[in-house]
């Protein structure tokens, strides 16, 4: 703590502050929760609810940091087995209304072992019965003391990421925080690094943050995409060449590695890159120096290598396309980018970020996405990954008249894998009158995608003129030719 200036003390502090607010109490038997809320009367609020579905209603509209969870309340009978599971269940349930959640499991002495496999599950700590206030006292003391150092730790890695790069760091998928915390291990080192992942899942966003928080982040960043350059010209693009090298080289050309000297090169698309190009490649891992085309010189470079495929450098090795020498030079500090569709709760944060810079780069502002259209996101496979997700919603930009992102300016497609059930899973919150726009929406959906888009015998079957179908088309932003290829 010695070494934080007055700021880190400031919001740590304001951290520290907001470790416990409140308690919930989960548990049918007063003595349990009367001992507790007796324990912690004067320092926090305390909740009591005596069944599961309470207990996450309690949940969503509350943001308990610690919850105190009698876990033989959703034990089925003499079974542990069904017992743990029935915990495992609840614990689940409630992790996924609020993540960070802090839960002590209860139990009497006889069902301790549920209450460690709890433990096992992710559980903070667990109490047996009769409670004994200075047991109570200690292990809420280490769990604050567990989420202060969390925070703390929280806090300091954050500062790492420089501020204009904040928003691009945030994630709530496990893989992708692992992902930036290799960067930032990496980042400041020399060592080149192999990102690999499928196409426009951001590998060159990688590349750039690397750079960025580098000791050579004022000097060049250069990006070259090997698979873009016919090989022929890969090799000129990268050594350059000489006056006189071929026919038409009449003056000198720097390559990419000479104008990088001292910054960062980027391969994109390494695996494209041509046998002869592999062989120079090599040679500059090696020694740091190459040759132009032409020439007899060896160039001393001073560049920091990162390296990026889409495509299985092992499985090239091993059929020969890729030199084997090469593969275990690269493959130093290998980072794997997740696919969007294994990162589907970033998909609402990411759809928000591209949505304002689509609104810094237009004169219109939208300000907000329609919770269909992100439930079609999350439901969406992504095969182009945030590329494509990032081209789908500019198109739809274009298109959009109103405030807000609609379905109407997404592909019909888009929304074949949703359930658009108006009440599915939404209770009664919805006004009569959206509901019956949502359930005629739907109707004419599935009216037309029967019928293939054929006016005529669409009206028929709903009993209707084709008029009046055209009238709602129209309303609801339909087009019969996107239809012609569906079925039911």
């Amino acid at each position: 703590m010695s070494d934080l200036d007055k700021q880190d003390v400031a919001a740590m502090e304001k951290a520290r502050g907001k470790a416990v607010k409140s308690i919930l109490v989960v548990t049918d038997k007063n003595s349990v929760y009367n001992a507790i809320k007796t324990c912690f009367r004067a320092e926090y609020r305390v909740d009591v609810v005596s069944d599961k579905e309470t207990c996450l209603e309690h949940f969503r509209k509350n943001r308990y940091e610690l919850t105190f969870l009698d876990i033989e309340m959703f034990q089925n009978g003499s079974d542990s087995g069904n017992g743990s599971t029935c915990c495992t269940t609840i614990l689940k349930s409630l992790w996924q209304v609020f993540p960070t959640a802090e839960i002590v499991a209860m139990s009497s002495p006889e069902k301790l072992r549920e209450a460690v496999l709890a433990v096992r599950e992710g559980a903070s700590n667990y109490i047996t019965y009769p409670i004994h206030i200075e047991e109570l006292r200690h292990v809420t003391e280490s769990i604050y003391q567990s989420v202060l150092m969390r925070s703390e730790l929280d806090y300091l890695r954050g500062k790492f990421w420089q501020n204009n790069l904040m928003e691009v760091v945030q994630t709530g998928n496990l893989k992708m925080k692992r992902v930036y915390e290799r960067i930032r291990a990496l980042a400041p080192t020399q060592t080149r690094v192999l990102l690999t992942g499928e196409t426009g899942t951001g590998k060159s966003l990688m590349a750039k943050l690397i750079h960025r928080h580098s000791d050579r982040a004022d000097a060049q960043f250069i990006t070259v995409h090997c698979g873009a350059i016919p090989e022929t010209l890969l090799e000129t693009e990268l050594f350059g060449y000489e006056k006189g090298a071929f026919t038409g080289a009449d003056r000198r050309k720097l390559g990419k590695f000479e104008i990088a000297h001292k910054g960062t090169i980027f391969l994109d698309e390494i695996g494209t890159m041509p046998p002869s190009a592999q062989i120079k490649l090599l040679k500059v891992l090696q020694d740091k120096t190459f040759q132009r085309i032409g020439g007899e010189v060896d160039i001393e470079v001073d560049v920091r290598m990162i390296f990026a495929t889409n495509a299985d450098l092992k499985k090239m090795r091993e059929e020969g396309l890729f030199r084997n020498d090469l593969y275990y030079r690269l493959s130093v500090f290998p980072v794997e980018i997740p696919p969007l569709r294994e990162r589907v709760e970033d998909i609402p944060y990411l759809s928000i970020l591209i949505l304002k810079k689509l609104n810094k780069l237009n004169t219109k502002e939208i300000r907000d996405i329609d919770p269909r259209v992100l439930d079609a996101f999350k439901k969406y496979q992504w095969p182009g990954n945030i590329r494509e997700l990032e081209n789908l919603m500019e198109r739809a930009y274009i298109i959009e008249s109103s405030l807000v992102l609609t379905p109407e300016s997404f592909p019909l497609d888009l929304f074949s894998q949703v359930n658009l059930d108006p009440d599915c899973g939404s209770g009664f919150y919805l006004t009569l009158s959206e509901f019956k726009r949502r359930t005629t929406e739907k109707y004419l959906t599935k009216l037309l995608a029967l019928h293939k888009g054929r006016i005529r015998k669409a009206s028929e079957s709903a009993g209707i003129s084709s008029r009046q179908l055209h009238k709602l088309m129209t309303k609801y932003g339909m087009n019969k030719k996107d239809f012609r290829s569906l079925s039911s």
